[in-house]
């Protein structure tokens, strides 16, 4: 067997942008705040954190193209509440921002991670942002720092 590659999660050195959907905005308030915990308690300085607000999670992929396109940042996390309603709209909204935040990824090779939670009511997005069912946003910024860190060690020669 050849070489293993492994992201590690340490985040020293690493800078990473934030997209964060301002819809909903108690709910990703709240991702934001499990985020920024995780990049800290991994090693990743406030000074090396950005912050981008977006209207709702279907800007999050135009935001974060931009971020990514600079080079200046090692990882994107996107970050937003697609709430079922009753309509089928919020199933429009949630997966053209995964698409556009996986194409993201493809198209520039900076690691952009999905953030998006899409429950079916607030509670449930609640439960998901530092409730009993943990935070979304903490478990995005750790895989941010892996793939960065896997990125890194990816890069060719």
């Amino acid at each position: 067997m050849g070489a293993t590659f492994r992201g590690e999660l340490r985040g020293e050195g690493l800078r990473i942008a934030l997209v964060v959907s301002r819809f909903n905005e108690v709910v990703t308030s709240r991702l934001l705040a499990g985020a920024r915990s995780a990049l800290e308690r991994h090693g990743v300085r406030e000074e090396d954190m950005d912050l981008a607000w977006v209207p709702g999670a279907f800007e999050l992929p135009i935001a974060a193209r931009r971020l990514a396109e600079s080079r200046r940042y090692d990882a994107v996390v996107c970050l937003g509440a697609v709430i079922r309603g009753e309509t089928p709209h919020f199933r429009y909204v949630a997966a053209e921002a995964a698409r556009g935040i996986a194409q993201v990824s493809r198209d520039t090779g900076v690691p952009t991670i999905f953030g998006v939670i899409t429950p079916n009511t607030l509670e449930q997005a609640l439960e998901r942002a530092g409730g009993k069912v943990g935070n979304k946003g903490y478990d995005a910024a750790v895989n941010a720092i892996e793939m960065a860190n896997l990125m890194r060690q990816l890069r060719p020669d």
